[in-house]
């Protein structure tokens, strides 16, 4: 089967009601990201950054899949699909698509403070402060912070370097490393950009833009593949 990459962003999220990362006054829900998504802010205030991501939570166990996000799981009919995400959300997963990687972590599952590769599922919204994993340490939300390596990346680049057909979903491309994949896409490979606002590519004109919201945009794109095999 041919291969489709997928590379969604926090515009793919919206539509289920979950707030952008980065908001235009350049702070998220209400916070600014240096007193929220750092380790040092894990440091400072441990109790503060826990609740935060106890409320991003329970807002992403509250919301659910959208149009693009059940299209996307039925390109899985006829094609070899792989959704990359910058999202932190598990809605393409309950949306049904069966082979996702997450850039940059998913909030329904915690992990040491001490080693991040031991990670839990999260039963629920609320990850108390005295919960540790085994090593003893605290836990703490499943999401790469900023400071952090990204450590799904590589992976990432390798299947973007596979990919026979490209879609880009809801991603302003402003956060690096995740906005450098498209550049890992093999020349000649059919790319399309899905985005109310379509974002600057560089000098790459081979992009296909559709430019609307995802809920329109994905199904409309999905009907046209399926119907093309």
């Amino acid at each position: 089967m041919k291969k489709i990459v997928v590379l969604t962003g926090a515009g793919i999220s919206a539509e289920s009601g979950l707030k952008t990362f980065r908001d235009s006054d350049g702070l998220w829900e209400g916070f600014n990201i240096e007193d929220v998504a750092t380790p040092e802010a894990w440091e400072r205030n441990p109790a503060l950054v826990q609740e935060f991501y106890n409320m991003r939570r329970k807002s992403v166990l509250e919301a659910q899949p959208n149009a693009a996000h059940y299209a996307l799981a039925r390109l899985e009919e006829k094609f070899d699909v792989t959704i990359i995400t910058q999202n932190i959300d598990d809605l393409h997963e309950r949306g049904g698509s069966t082979n996702v990687i997450h850039l940059h972590g998913v909030i329904t599952r915690s992990q040491s403070s001490k080693n991040p590769n031991l990670t839990y599922p999260i039963d629920g919204w609320e990850l108390k402060m005295d919960e540790v994993c085994e090593l003893g340490s605290p836990l703490r939300a499943h999401v790469v912070w900023f400071g952090e390596a990204v450590p799904m990346i590589e992976k990432a680049a390798k299947i973007c370097m596979k990919a026979e057909l490209f879609i880009l979903v809801g991603s302003s491309l402003a956060v690096y490393p995740a906005a450098g994949l498209v550049n890992y896409v093999p020349p000649g490979v059919v790319k399309y950009i899905i985005d109310l606002k379509i974002p600057f590519v560089s000098r790459d004109n081979t992009f296909i833009k559709m430019e609307e919201k995802a809920t329109r945009g994905v199904p409309k794109l999905v009907n046209e593949l399926l119907s093309e095999q």
